[in-house]
């Protein structure tokens, strides 16, 4: 039988995914430093309203409250034996509300970087980055999650783990990259890099794209380079609302729903069918790209003039891929439709 994810991707053009865990938890009291994961056990009612919040605002697919639950990042906070318990409960909270729901909605189980370096780079091996993910995706699958989500990884390495450990769970995989200098990942992984990589993953991913990094031009591109490298694949686009900006002692992101919502548009057009939100993305932006959405007619393939114009500058002139600069413009900011 085929996963829900997979069901309903046979009979929509695209999905909605969710906004930011992290803005929406900081917006309800967590602190910096703290560990979200562990108010799947404090505060469940709390995780609740997260992931109904991002359901009543639109999404299809929510991530479960679990972006750090390895035994390496729980480590942190001395929670390193509590993997099984607090990745379990996040997929439970998630489960109960999208099953309460008045629409089919795909849990996905988030699971975030180690936070550690693999060899041959850094001091973790592959065969114990794959039981760390594998004891996280064991629990996430328990708990109801529908497919695991890896996101926010940035090397081939870590994400040929996560793929080991979802081939050996039996479960199916969407992974993202976060590409944030120059369309690179942190670990030097360009968009055609990481659309080649696909086939020699030990579980081949459903789908796979790109989340957070430097806004949402950035992420378009990468897009557009995932989607030319894989012309068939099933691509992700979850990116940030805007750019951070410290206001008042916090962090604000400054896209606009409006931002948002044409964001979606030229992602739907540039070959995502997978599309959400990541840092900053809150419940008026889901309406609003739900809505873009919903009543947007397919248009031409964005061309980078058409990203810069309509959404805002580029972080740097080169993609990463060796296809060429994008041209160069003075720049004017950031416009919002």
């Amino acid at each position: 039988m085929a996963d829900r994810l997979t069901r309903l991707l046979e009979t929509r053009d695209w999905l909605l995914l969710d906004g930011a865990t992290g803005t929406t938890l900081f917006a309800m009291g967590l602190e910096a430093g703290d560990a979200p994961e562990l108010w799947n056990a404090d505060h469940p009612d709390r995780i609740r309203d997260l992931h109904r919040g991002f359901v009543e605002s639109g999404s299809d697919v929510i991530l479960t409250n679990s972006f750090g639950g390895t035994a390496y990042r729980l480590k942190l906070h001395d929670a390193q034996g509590r993997v099984h318990e607090l990745n379990k409960r996040a997929a439970e909270l998630a489960r109960e509300v999208a099953d309460a729901a008045d629409r089919e909605i795909v849990v996905a189980g988030s699971m975030g970087p180690t936070g550690e370096l693999l060899e041959p780079v850094g001091a973790l091996s592959h065969a114990d980055a794959v039981a760390a993910f594998e004891a996280q995706g064991r629990a996430l699958m328990e708990g109801g999650a529908d497919v695991l989500w890896a996101e926010t990884i940035s090397s081939r390495e870590e994400m040929a783990a996560v793929a080991e450990a979802a081939a050996n769970i039996g479960a199916p995989l969407c992974g993202t990259l976060s590409f944030d200098s120059a369309g690179r990942t942190m670990m030097g992984v360009t968009s055609s890099d990481y659309a080649a990589m696909q086939d020699g993953f030990a579980a081949k991913p459903l789908a796979f794209g790109a989340n957070c990094g430097t806004g949402a031009p950035d992420l378009l591109r990468t897009v557009l380079g995932l989607t030319e490298a894989a012309p068939d694949a099933i691509v992700i686009a979850k990116a940030n609302a805007g750019i951070p900006k410290y206001v008042d002692g916090a962090i604000v992101y400054d896209g606009t729903p409006e931002t948002m919502a044409d964001y979606a548009r030229l992602a739907r057009d540039a070959g995502a069918r997978l599309i959400g939100g990541c840092c900053g993305t809150r419940g008026p932006h889901l309406v609003a790209m739900r809505a873009a959405l919903e009543a947007h007619v397919p248009g031409d393939r964005p061309s980078l003039d058409t990203i810069r114009a309509r959404i805002g500058e580029f972080s740097s002139e080169d993609d990463g891929t060796g296809d060429g600069p994008a041209p160069k413009r003075e720049r004017r900011g950031r416009r919002r439709s």
